[in-house]
């Protein structure tokens, strides 16, 4: 009877262990989760949603204005070129997400226009647009810097996010992207 004691003790105290360790890395997960941001977004088809509705997929994140013609072309063609080296099985897994910093004229339909004029325009493609606060809070957790210079100009840092299927950064280029790097971080993700 004592030796039964002594091991039930002992199998409450291991599973109330790791029963505690699983909630502190649950509970960590989450507050390093992009999907805790609870600001709402519209898509390019004027859809409201938040970022935890991306949950469950892969994220691959850029900051771009659809009037910019200096950095903005560049970093979409790095999306693209990102996009054409995952594998077909993985990119059905991933959200290819555009994010404007000029909401003001960046709207729903000046979002659709550009994604159609850029063949981006369906899955795995999703542009997304928000107030100023919460554009601002998304480009500090992103550690994107930009600034109005103009009503329709932008300076802004050129930066590539990856986020694993719980919103978790795993990946961050920035200046000149090396497409084939963030392909194989996407393509490693569970």
């Amino acid at each position: 009877m004592k030796n039964f004691l002594i091991i039930f003790v002992t199998s409450l105290l291991l599973f109330s262990c790791q029963e505690n360790k699983e909630k502190k890395t649950e509970t960590k997960s989450l507050t390093e989760s992009i999907f805790v941001l609870d600001s709402k977004w519209q898509n390019q088809e004027g859809q409201e949603l938040q970022l935890k509705d991306l949950k469950g997929k892969n994220l691959v994140v850029v900051m771009i204005f659809t009037s910019c013609t200096t950095a903005c072309p560049i970093l979409v063609a790095d999306m693209r070129a990102v996009a054409s080296k995952i594998d077909p099985k993985k990119l059905k897994e991933t959200t290819m997400l555009l994010v404007s910093i000029d909401p003001e004229n960046d709207t729903p339909e000046v979002l659709k226009a550009y994604a159609k004029q850029n063949n981006m325009y369906g899955e795995p493609w999703l542009f997304i647009r928000s107030d100023k606060e919460s554009v601002r809070e998304l480009a500090n957790v992103l550690a994107v810097k930009y600034k109005k210079i103009s009503p329709i100009v932008f300076s802004h840092s050129n930066i590539i996010s990856v986020f694993n299927k719980n919103g978790e950064m795993v990946d961050q280029q920035e200046g000149t992207v090396k497409s084939e790097e963030v392909a194989k971080t996407v393509n490693s993700l569970n």
